[in-house]
């Protein structure tokens, strides 16, 4: 009984311990809602996703607007041994000139379709804010394309929430990594949450779920 009493106390120290040093390392994290598309949004850096790549998943929405700007790019890279867009494959794109708002683009793989969950969209958040860190960008735009990847059977807000919840979680590890001093400065400053205009209310609401608002 002893033994078990401590066993208790040392869980909760640790608990108390993880909760203090998480609050002390973690920097506020300000996500922006902006009602617009992946393919014309001017940034930096512009990150969307992608379910697996197979014949049954095809492109819908924004996603075939920019496949048709990349001159069928995306068609292209989607095959086996190239992109797979297996859950957390990630490639890199510098879009040519005149083609998308964005310099950069980040495609994150999102897995199979007929499994999502928006569960799924946290370790994609926690990819988003990394990468960018990784590279340097302090204001980049997020877009979960999960509509425009055929999947519609989940409220926005509820993915909004759980990208949000891993990007916040990523930038405290960050902080955490650059405060033991093995890392450097943490480049990401905001995020920018794209989606539709019949979208915006929801998508706030789970980022406002996610950061305790």
């Amino acid at each position: 009984m002893k033994s078990s009493g401590w066993l208790r106390i040392l869980v909760l120290v640790v608990l108390i311990l993880g909760r203090g040093a998480f609050g002390q390392t973690a920097p506020a994290l300000k996500v922006v809602v902006l009602a617009q598309g992946p393919a014309d949004a001017k940034t930096e850096l512009q990150i969307f996703c992608l379910f697996r790549s197979s014949a049954e998943n095809t492109l819908h929405g924004s996603l075939v607007e920019i496949d048709e700007r990349l001159h069928g790019l995306l068609g292209q890279i989607r095959k086996p041994g190239l992109f797979g867009g297996e859950l957390g494959e990630t490639i890199v794109l510098t879009p040519p000139q005149g083609t998308l708002g964005a310099k950069r683009v980040l495609i994150i793989g999102l897995g199979d379709s007929a499994s999502f969950t928006p569960a799924r969209m946290y370790l994609v958040g926690k990819i988003a804010m990394r990468e960018a860190n990784r590279l340097g960008v302090a204001h980049p735009f997020f877009a979960p394309t999960v509509l425009d990847g055929g999947v519609s059977n989940f409220a926005t807000g509820d993915v909004a929430e759980q990208v949000t919840c891993g990007i916040r979680d990523g930038m405290a590890s960050e902080a955490m990594v650059r405060k033991a001093g093995a890392g450097g400065a943490l480049a990401v400053v905001d995020f920018t949450f794209l989606a539709g205009a019949a979208h915006v209310a929801d998508t706030r609401g789970g980022i406002n779920r996610a950061l305790g608002k």
